[in-house]
């Protein structure tokens, strides 16, 4: 008896430890590059779990492209010492970050570079 009331809690202990790690997994995103993208910044997010920046591009052929870039959490970039305000709508910014496996516009955000030349970590 002492046994089963042992393992109940562990197997849903377990199984709620495997949920947090996958939705916190960057499988989506090429871990081993980087891309390199410049745009004028359309939305920010700052927001929890994960923070956004939508970015508009110039593609190759001259259309204009919005890319979603994924950061950590506004919690973590403020403990970061990020500043809310530091990436604004109509900004332009160089990014340095993890593509979308599937090569669609959309990245994990790792490196922003302002148009002062600052470039801050943001995940």
């Amino acid at each position: 008896m002492q046994l089963k009331s042992l393992i109940i809690p562990l197997v849903v202990g377990q199984a709620l430890a495997f949920s947090a790690w996958a939705h916190h997994s960057h499988g989506a995103y090429a871990m081993t590059d980087y891309v390199e993208v410049e745009g004028t910044v359309t939305d920010v997010y700052w927001i929890n779990p994960h923070a956004w920046v939508y970015l508009d591009v110039i593609a190759e052929n001259g259309d204009t492209v919005n890319w979603a870039l994924e950061a950590a959490g506004a919690s973590t970039l403020i403990r970061a010492d990020i500043d809310p305000d530091g990436v604004k709508a109509g900004d332009r910014i160089h990014v340095k970050c993890h593509q979308l496996r599937d090569r669609s516009n959309g990245c994990l955000l790792g490196f922003v570079t302002n148009s002062d030349g600052a470039t801050i970590e943001w995940d």
